[in-house]
């Protein structure tokens, strides 16, 4: 269905309104992978055809005025979790109803269940869209509330227009539980492979500044500190590595990755790995620091897919992931999956990085980086966004118009297998 179809029909894209206007809603805007997926779609949509805003259940966060700078409206709602769930409930249905958006899309399990509350009390009929960014074995590590919530999402899970996943893996778990298999749509993280590139400037600055001498290799963990990341399993193959070898040094950032954490720090403290491991905390200049690495890692339990891994594969770094999710067919030929919380495979893994000539890291580097710009560009997901919304408004068009229409049944935007990614991205 064409926009000048969908005009006719009542809708914004007439000749008065030519975009849809687009309302995400996240839990915060604090620095994490769901807020930097959408910091990055938001930066890179159309926004002649699209008019995006944006809701966060809690107060201002790292992001906050990233994307106020984009010259788009941000509004905090000042309360996160189920405590401040009605006084958040009313203030949406306040705010949907001034917005007038065309489009709902909730970020994360709070979001999604509150988002679609909150258009069932609007004014006027408005689609939700969920977006759903971990696979179900970390609901183990989550909240009470959040697992309640997850399963709760389960049950009404009928209701959205789309449900979009970040991984196969993670849809398939989600479906396994009750989510509703007809409103799958899956689309991968994307990545800007001009801001995380391979630069030998760059890389000797990030060295430099940590005063690591030549010959050094450096091996990162880029997450926050959340008991499904798993950096106890990191810090073991730390540990593992250095009884093989001295030239190798470590380093950690991410919310909570800071030597105040005690937890952490007595993790590195037990394995004597003080001099070895450094605690870098949250960074504004995450390209520099991955363009520094020699391996990029993520070690968690359970994942969808991790910003970082993308970006350190768009950087030419080979990587070393714990085997889950879909993280074995995302990194592939650009580094070495191992099984999960085995920290003596992932330290047998680093060795072998370690060992190659520099050319043979550099063409894992190279496959990495090929596969991001083949399967990952964030232009082409950020398109994959663009087709699923006007997908949905094109059906609720359909479902508002006066007189019966022969509408066929609406299919999202999906990736089924690895083929299908391919051609779709």
């Amino acid at each position: 269905m064409h926009r000048t179809e969908l005009s006719k029909k009542g809708t914004r894209l007439g000749s008065e309104f030519t975009r849809i206007k687009v309302l995400h809603v996240i839990n915060d805007l604090s620095v994490g992978g769901a807020e930097t997926m959408l910091y990055k779609l938001l930066s890179t949509i159309d926004r002649k055809h699209f008019d995006p805003a944006v809701v966060s259940l809690g107060h201002n966060g790292g992001f906050f005025d990233s994307i106020r700078a984009l010259d788009i409206p941000v509004y905090a709602l000042g309360g996160n979790g189920p405590r401040s769930f009605a006084a958040s409930l009313w203030r949406l249905v306040r705010l949907i109803n001034r917005v007038q958006p065309d489009v709902i899309q909730g970020w994360l399990p709070h979001s999604n269940l509150l988002t679609l509350i909150a258009s069932k009390f609007s004014l006027k009929r408005v689609p939700v869209i969920w977006n759903i960014r971990h696979s179900i074995e970390s609901l183990a590590y989550e909240k009470r509330a959040t697992r309640t919530l997850v399963k709760l999402c389960a049950l009404i899970s009928h209701y959205p227009a789309a449900i979009v996943y970040n991984s196969q893996n993670g849809a398939s778990q989600h479906e396994n539980i009750g989510y509703d298999v007809n409103k799958r749509a899956v689309i991968y993280n994307g990545f800007d492979t001009k801001l995380f590139a391979s630069s030998s400037q760059t890389r000797e600055s990030f060295r430099s500044e940590l005063n690591f001498s030549t010959g050094t290799f450096l091996i990162g963990l880029v997450s926050r500190f959340h008991a499904v990341k798993n950096h106890a399993n990191f810090l073991a193959a730390a540990s593992e590595i250095r009884k093989k070898r001295d030239d190798v040094q470590f380093v950690m950032c991410g919310s909570g990755i800071i030597p105040e954490n005690e937890s952490l720090s007595k993790l590195i403290d037990d394995l004597e790995l003080q001099s070895v491991v450094h605690l870098l905390g949250e960074r504004a200049d995450m390209p520099r620091v991955t363009a520094g690495l020699d391996v990029a890692v993520s070690s968690s339990f359970s994942e969808g897919f991790p910003n970082s891994i993308g970006e350190a594969m768009s950087c030419g770094v080979p990587c070393v992931v714990t085997d889950v999710g879909d993280l074995g067919w995302i990194v592939e030929n650009a580094g070495i999956p191992v099984p999960n919380d085995d920290p003596v495979a992932m330290a047998n893994a680093f060795d072998h990085l370690l060992n190659m000539d520099e050319e043979q890291r550099s063409e894992l580097g190279q496959n990495g980086r090929a596969r991001v710009m083949e399967h990952f560009c964030l232009s082409a997901i950020a398109q994959r966004y663009a087709t699923l919304y006007e997908s949905v408004m094109a059906k609720s068009v359909a479902a508002d118009a006066p007189s019966p229409l022969n509408i066929q049944k609406q299919t999202y935007p999906d990736t089924a297998s690895t083929d299908s990614i391919k051609a779709a991205v």
